[in-house]
């Protein structure tokens, strides 16, 4: 799995930024530097930041999470708290987990939420894939 690009940039939620966060660094694989996934990238930087950003590919340049661009998430979804990060790709909405953390993402009030945008997607064909280290479940709404 490869992180999707987002085009012309999602507008994102004011007072949002990555701070110290890096799972988009660490959790998804990135085709372009051969990273797999649940690693951390070789041009992570520890407490944030990328030491190849002036030259990171389009995958990595265009890339937000969810919680930078869908102001109905609430604070509690922010990466560093929630240990997981996700986004939309068409009506598929993908949640990465860190693995060790695997079980938050069934837990209060996170499951829930799932769970409602999963009803939400499905009309359209979409669904809520969730990857926790190996494992690979899909929320039911």
């Amino acid at each position: 799995m490869t992180l999707p690009g987002q085009g012309q940039g999602p507008a994102l939620v004011p007072g949002r930024d990555c701070g110290s966060c890096s799972l988009c660094c660490i959790l998804p694989d990135i085709a372009e530097f051969d990273k797999p996934a649940n690693e951390p990238c070789r041009h992570c930087l520890p407490g944030g930041g990328c030491d190849a950003y002036d030259v990171r590919p389009s995958t990595c340049r265009d890339f937000y999470c969810l919680w930078r661009t869908d102001p109905t998430l609430g604070d509690e979804w922010e990466p560093r708290l929630s240990r997981m990060m996700m986004y939309a790709q068409g009506p598929q909405l993908t949640v990465l987990v860190e693995p060790e953390a695997a079980a938050i993402c069934r837990e209060a009030p996170y499951l829930g939420e799932l769970e409602a945008r999963a009803r939400m997607l499905k009309p359209m064909g979409g669904y809520v894939v969730v990857y926790a280290g190996e494992a690979v479940s899909v929320v039911k709404g």
